[in-house]
């Protein structure tokens, strides 16, 4: 005991110089990194007639620009867009650019397809949902063929800084404790069979998160033979949160927004 002691009064002295670590969110939010590529942003005052250069540029085909002969409207499908910033890189007059916001997550398809005007982000479920799910939200996590970076980011959500936890939402080990499923991946033909029956022991009325841009539409690998185009194509789908993968901020607030336990509207 006596070798033990100095060593657990030394951790106790470094927990209380660290102070309180998670954040103060949804009240407030850290800085994102310089680095960080949340919503792009669209000026089309500055798109050049005629321009295709982000279309063209786009490796997922997640841009279009209008009819040909017509002034460009750029418009972004961040249910397919990778944030691989090649649009930006190719634009000649800067009209494209990617900015530090990340509350992205929506509850239509239709949603995600963003311009000039910015985009819906996601409502709360109605009232008798969220009477359900509201206080308590406990969902089985699926992989259905991802490469592991959205899986890495809904693990983060468990860890001091995020504490997903405290606002009552859990992941769980078994479908059968839980009232939805949070789906990473492109969900490929290997896995489909797989998310459906684990979809099918999940107890109704539940719920289903597609998160990352693979789980939306199929990003990077979208209509490649051996993959289904995301999650919607197998089950009904209650939230989008897009992302290559989507910040752990990202995740959390689109969750709360279905849960009404953030204002709608609120940014």
């Amino acid at each position: 005991m006596s070798d033990r002691a100095p060593s657990m009064l030394n951790l106790l002295r470094a927990r209380l110089n660290q102070g309180h670590r998670t954040l103060d969110f949804p009240r407030s939010a850290s800085p994102l990194p310089e680095r960080y590529r949340g919503m792009p942003h669209v000026d089309p005052a500055k798109c050049a007639d005629g321009c295709r250069a982000c279309a063209d540029a786009c490796p997922v085909d997640a841009i279009s620009v209008g009819a040909q002969g017509q002034r460009p409207d750029p418009r972004i499908d961040l249910g397919s867009c990778v944030f691989c910033a090649d649009c930006v890189q190719a634009c000649p007059t800067s009209a494209l650019r990617y900015t530090q916001e990340f509350r992205m997550a929506a509850r239509t398809r239709q949603d995600l397809v963003v311009g000039a005007e910015g985009m819906k982000l996601a409502q709360a479920l109605d009232a008798k949902s969220r009477a359900l799910f509201g206080r308590s939200l406990k969902l089985r996590q699926v992989s259905a063929g991802g490469c592991n970076g959205c899986e890495v980011e809904v693990n983060v959500l468990g860890t001091i800084v995020f504490d997903i936890v405290r606002f009552g939402i859990q992941m769980v080990a078994s479908p059968r404790h839980a009232d939805g499923l949070l789906i990473t991946g492109p969900v490929t033909r290997n896995m489909r069979l797989a998310l459906q029956k684990t979809y099918d022991a999940v107890p109704g009325p539940k719920l289903v998160i597609a998160v990352g841009g693979c789980a939306i539409s199929g990003g990077p690998f979208r209509d490649h033979p051996q993959v289904t185009n995301g999650a919607d194509a197998t089950l009904p789908v209650d939230l989008y949160v897009p992302g290559c993968p989507p910040h752990p901020l990202t995740i959390l607030d689109g969750l709360l927004r279905l849960l009404g336990r953030i204002e709608e509207g609120k940014r």
